[in-house]
């Protein structure tokens, strides 16, 4: 017997953290780095959203959606790094802010 039994509202919860994580990460953090790892996070939390309600529902339908976002997670990482490469190249950092003018 479970002391604690764990409900969707944890998961949902859990998920509702992470992704409060996600947003201050991009909105505080400077360097382009943690700026992906915070975007990574939030689209990990809204896997966890799709996988809670499959669960709850029954159905399959969250499954294919966390599919869908895990292979556009993958090549958001992919193309994101290429960028930081190719900016890092130009102006030799990874400062968000340096990149806000890139005229010169």
């Amino acid at each position: 017997m479970e002391l604690y039994p764990i409900t969707p509202n944890h998961y949902l919860a859990l998920s509702a953290v992470l992704f409060t994580i996600g947003i201050a990460g991009v909105l505080t953090r400077k360097n382009v780095f943690m700026t992906l790892m915070s975007l990574e996070l939030m689209l990990n939390a809204v896997n966890l959203s799709f996988i809670t309600f499959a669960k709850v529902n029954s159905d399959l339908t969250g499954h294919v959606f966390v599919l869908f976002v895990v292979s556009i997670a993958a090549a958001e990482a992919c193309v994101g790094l290429a960028i930081v490469i190719a900016l890092f190249r130009l102006k030799e950092t990874v400062n968000l802010d340096m990149f806000k003018s890139l005229k010169n």
